[in-house]
């Protein structure tokens, strides 16, 4: 069974930084895309990122892009999301999530797996 352990999150000041690791265990990491989605207080689910098995090809949320960059490293069995000039809108509990395919849904149904979060809290 797969497991995905957030770690990472805290307590920043607005235009601060913070790096999300998300550990993947139980099988074959490089047979997975992955992904980052976030909830805030309040308002449903949204994507943040993702990065794709195959071709590392990565994507943002728009409310992101030039702000987030999402990695992994195979060989750590690990995923990353740098989070630069933080905004207090950027404020929620972020998850990890993977499914077993080339295609990763923006809207997070049919992810095989998910973590369990790390809150990230941004001061203004």
């Amino acid at each position: 069974q797969v497991q995905l352990v957030e770690s990472g999150g805290g307590l920043v000041q607005a235009g601060g930084s913070l790096r999300l690791s998300c550990a993947f265990s139980g099988r074959t990491f490089s047979s997975y895309s992955m992904g980052w989605f976030r909830q805030a207080p309040g308002k449903e689910r949204e994507f943040v990122a993702r990065i794709s098995r195959s071709t590392d090809s990565t994507s943002y949320a728009g409310s992101v892009k030039d702000r987030f960059t999402i990695s992994r490293g195979n060989a750590k069995n690990t995923m990353f999301l740098q989070m630069n000039s933080l905004k207090p809108e950027d404020t929620a509990v972020y998850y990890c999530a993977a499914v077993n395919s080339d295609y990763f849904p923006h809207s997070g149904n049919g992810m095989d797996y998910w973590g369990k979060g790390t809150l990230v809290t941004v001061s203004s």
